[in-house]
C-alpha cells in the first residue's frame, strides 16, 4: 500500500510517501512560517520524487491533532481536498501517538508532548507492549509538572513541549527523566503514514467524518465564553 502522509500540527511541516515499509520520499519544513505557503508544494515535490501522480496513492494520513489550531486546520482541509480528487481513502492519526512511536520501541514509559502555549503542553502515556505501544489514560492540555505527576519511574520525553519545558520537567521528575535525541522531537509524516497505513487497510475513510482534535477551546473561543 502506498500513503501519502501530512502533518501540520506543530511549528514544524512535513509530508511523505510510504509504500510498505520503505519511505519514498519525506519533505520536511522547520521554518516557522504559515503551513499553507509551503504544503501544497511539497506535497507536489513528493509525489514527483515518488511514484509521480496522485492516482498512485492507495491512501492518505494526516496528523488531527492535537496541536496549533491554524496548523490542524490547514492540513485537515488540505488531506480532504486531495482525498476527494483523487478519490483516495484518508484517516485521521493523533499527532501524540506519532511522537510516541518515533522513540519506539522504548522500554520504559513514554511521554510525547507538543508546546501547547500559555505555559501547556498537549501530552499523553504509553507504554510498550510487546510490538506495539499503548496509551495510559487519555490524552490532555496541562502544566508541564501535571503533564509527569506521580511518575517514579524512569521516563522518556519526546516533542518540542519536552524540549520548552526541559528545566520544569527535570525539576519534577528528577533522576527519571530522558529526552529523546534532538531529531526526534519533530513530528516526522513516514511516521504519520506507518501509523494511518494500519487503519487503511481495515478499509477506513474518514473523508467525510475527520476533524481537528484541540483538546482545548481556542483564544477567540474563551473570549466570546466570557464575554456572555
Amino acid at each position: 500500500m502506498i500513503v501519502l502522509a501530512i502533518d501540520t500540527a506543530s511549528r514544524s511541516c512535513s509530508v511523505a510517501v510510504l509504500d510498505g515499509n520503505a519511505v519514498m520520499a519525506e519533505i520536511n519544513d522547520v521554518s516557522g512560517q504559515t503551513h499553507s505557503r509551503h504544503l501544497m508544494g511539497m506535497v507536489d515535490q513528493a509525489v514527483s520524487m515518488s511514484v509521480g501522480q496522485m492516482a498512485s496513492i492507495d491512501g492518505l494520513a494526516v496528523t488531527q491533532g492535537p496541536g496549533s489550531f491554524t496548523g490542524l486546520r490547514i492540513g485537515i482541509s488540505t488531506a480532504k481536498g486531495l482525498a476527494e480528487a483523487a478519490g483516495k481513502p484518508l484517516v485521521g492519526v493523533s499527532s501524540l501517538q506519532a511522537l510516541a512511536w518515533q522513540v519506539f520501541p522504548s522500554d520504559v514509559l513514554v511521554i510525547p508532548m507538543l508546546d501547547a502555549r500559555r505555559k501547556e503542553v498537549y501530552s499523553a502515556r504509553y507504554t510498550r507492549e510487546g510490538g506495539t505501544f499503548k496509551m495510559v489514560g487519555v490524552e490532555q492540555a496541562l502544566s508541564p509538572e501535571a503533564a509527569v505527576d506521580g511518575i517514579d519511574m524512569p521516563c522518556l520525553l519526546v516533542g518540542d513541549g519536552a524540549v520548552a519545558y526541559a528545566d520544569r520537567l527535570g525539576m519534577a521528575l528528577g533522576g527519571h527523566m530522558q529526552l529523546a535525541l534532538p531529531f526526534q522531537h519533530m513530528i516526522r509524516a513516514s511516521t504519520v503514514a506507518f501509523l494511518g497505513r494500519e487503519k487503511l487497510t481495515e478499509a477506513r475513510d474518514e473523508r467525510m467524518t475527520l476533524t481537528p482534535r484541540y483538546l482545548r477551546q481556542s483564544y477567540a473561543e474563551e473570549s466570546r465564553r466570557r464575554t456572555r
